[in-house]
């Protein structure tokens, strides 16, 4: 949840590490969520915490299908894996920002970072009706707090990683609104809007059954991101 911040553009030249790759990375290094799961889980010695981490890690890497394939569609439009050249590309103003000619990639990336940021309603691994506190029942002190911290910072990388691939990132709305090297503000202003729609979907929706948070990810999402990605790219290939 922390090391992926290292690539994150917050402004104009105000990147740690402006890897080529990025975005790349970016899957790499969210894709170890799931072994922290199922370590968490195993190492407990408790049934209902080995329930919660397995059903965790399933639902992690299953979204992470879509979550790639939708991330395609930005990646052919930018012609770029670095997530500055993606900032770039979409200066100019609003109209030009990905969230637009790739709204329906933008949902599909949305709800793939609800499930890998494990929050409602697919916070399968602490249902707590079913399997209590999930794989982190036998925690508590510390070691609860940063499972816990995990989470929501894992919640503030994949809003500012929405703002930055459909957002524009730190681009303003128009360019009469450029604050120069102060457009981290744009950019905080956008990751804490998309942080209180995570907030905002977790008071109004109730969790999903297994199965239909399966049956949604594999029969939903990944056919309608695989079929926006022909649409991309045949009118990539005719305009």
């Amino acid at each position: 949840a922390a090391i992926v911040w290292l690539t994150v553009p917050f402004a104009p030249g105000a990147v740690v590490a402006d890897l080529n790759i990025a975005v790349v990375f970016f899957i790499a290094v969210t894709s170890i969520g799931a072994l922290g799961v199922i370590m968490a889980g195993y190492g407990s010695r408790s049934n209902f915490s080995l329930l919660g981490a397995l059903r965790g890690a399933a639902h992690m890497i299953s979204y992470e299908v879509p979550m790639i394939l939708s991330l395609l569609g930005v990646i052919m439009l930018a012609g770029s894996l670095s997530l500055v050249d993606i900032v770039n590309a979409q200066a100019g103003g609003f109209w030009h920002w990905y969230f637009l000619p790739q709204f329906p990639m933008f949902i599909a990336f949305y709800v793939a970072g609800l499930a890998e940021a494990r929050r409602v309603p697919f916070d399968l691994p602490e249902g707590e009706s079913e399997i209590v506190g999930g794989f982190m029942v036998e925690y508590s002190g510390m070691t609860w707090a940063l499972i816990q911290a995990a989470e929501f910072a894992s919640m503030a990388l994949i809003s500012a990683i929405t703002a930055t691939l459909f957002f524009g990132g730190w681009q303003p709305p128009i360019d009469a609104l450029d604050l120069g090297n102060f457009n981290w503000v744009w950019f905080g202003l956008k990751t804490s809007l998309i942080i209180f729609t995570f907030q905002w979907v977790r008071w109004s929706l109730p969790r999903l059954r297994m199965d239909q948070l399966m049956d949604f990810g594999w029969k939903v999402l990944v056919p309608a991101t695989l079929v926006w990605l022909f649409v991309t790219a045949g009118v990539m290939l005719v305009v």
